[in-house]
């Protein structure tokens, strides 16, 4: 496992960007050489919600997240920024 620098994520609920259409909103569990496990995950289509990404992901922020997957692997390599839902600010 390649957890090195991803301790202080690790059992939070997080907010993972990727250069997909997919956002992800849940608890990381683990990260291992490719892939990020997260556990209760809110697979988010951008494409799928009138609303912005950053207002979707405020909403979950302040309504919590609605889990639509139990685990979700999301690979690295497409990993843009990843932050603890309570470092959200809201506006």
């Amino acid at each position: 496992m390649d957890s090195a620098g991803w301790e202080t994520l690790l059992g939070k609920v997080v907010v993972v960007d990727t250069d997909s259409r997919f956002v992800y909103l849940g608890l990381l569990d683990r990260v291992e050489i490719e892939f990020l496990v997260m556990k209760d995950v809110d697979v988010h289509d951008r494409r799928e919600s009138p609303s912005t990404k950053e207002q979707y992901v405020m909403d979950s922020k302040k309504f919590g997240v609605k889990p639509n997957r139990k685990e979700v692997n999301v690979r690295k390599t497409q990993v843009v920024s990843v932050s603890k839902l309570d470092d959200i600010v809201g506006f």
